[in-house]
């Protein structure tokens, strides 16, 4: 199953059997003082080094969060948008729990974009999916609901249920634009947490065989030593059947990571792709 995400001249991919799809995650203010001020006044000039810094690193397509406190997230966004579509051809994956910025957004944007994210409660999906549809979107689904984020990975399992019955049956968006998030929890909360991530994958996988993505930072949150974390975590992930992370496109470690993960899991045919990015690594550090 293929999920295919658009810019107005560019096409990506999700697959099980396409290169892990590297979602750069930087374009977000969270826990970023000096951005949240520069949006706040209406400053993106922050958004281009972002852009210019994850496009570098390797991002297949750029995640779009405007949630500066105080600031008008709508407008930032439609802004962004339009800065971003301007600057770079990569898909955006439209990132905000405000269901009227998400549809300002997707209305600026040209192209397919992912939305990010609903959730299994009754309210959101009734919110969200219906923008999704009406604009020919992809979106991110996350298996919680009004009661509970679930231990149990089967209780995940039956929340991805609902949020796909309800995405095709009542909205008739293609089962392959819904893109389930496991729910990647902080191992130094509880150490079993990520088992059972990687479990909730391989029953996605196994029932309904849908595109996964997760933020990958998540995992290593409050932990020191978190690029190792990530890289040690990512392979683990794509072998349970995860086909793409929000992550951060800046860490060659990461990248290195999943790109290694596709040479190991034969998603990268003669190891073309990892030798070719070998070779132009070697290139820059001569030059």
């Amino acid at each position: 199953m293929e999920t295919v995400l658009r810019s107005a001249g560019q096409e990506v991919v999700i697959g099980a059997n396409r290169p892990f799809c590297v979602i750069g995650e930087r374009i977000n203010p969270t826990g970023r003082r000096v951005f949240q001020e520069q949006l706040r006044r209406g400053d993106l000039s922050r958004v281009e080094v972002d852009v210019a810094q994850q496009i570098e690193g390797g991002a297949m397509v750029l995640d779009v969060n405007m949630g500066a406190p105080l600031a008008d997230e709508a407008e930032l966004m439609v802004a962004a948008v339009r800065l971003i579509q301007s600057l770079c051809d990569l898909p955006l994956c439209l990132d905000s729990s405000i269901v009227e910025v998400l549809e300002a957004g997707l209305a600026a944007y040209e192209g397919k974009a992912l939305v990010n994210s609903v959730t299994a409660e009754d309210e959101r999906l009734h919110a969200i999916l219906p923008l999704v549809a009406r604009h020919g979107a992809a979106v991110i689904g996350l298996p919680n609901d009004e009661e509970e984020i679930p231990e149990d990975p089967r209780r995940r399992l039956e929340l991805v249920a609902k949020i796909i019955d309800v995405a095709t049956g009542t909205y008739g968006i293609p089962i392959e634009d819904v893109v389930i998030d496991p729910l990647a929890m902080p191992v130094g909360a509880d150490t079993s947490v990520v088992s059972r991530t990687l479990e909730t994958l391989r029953l996605v996988r196994e029932e309904y065989g849908v595109n996964t993505t997760l933020g990958a930072s998540n995992v290593s949150f409050g932990m020191p030593h978190r690029i190792a974390i990530g890289t040690a975590f990512l392979p683990m992930a794509s072998a349970a059947g995860l086909t793409s992370a929000i992550m951060d496109a800046r860490a060659p470690e990461l990248v290195r990571a999943a790109r290694a993960s596709d040479l190991l899991l034969d998603r990268d045919e003669w190891g073309a792709t990892w030798i070719a990015a070998h070779r132009a690594e070697a290139a820059r550090v001569a030059g």
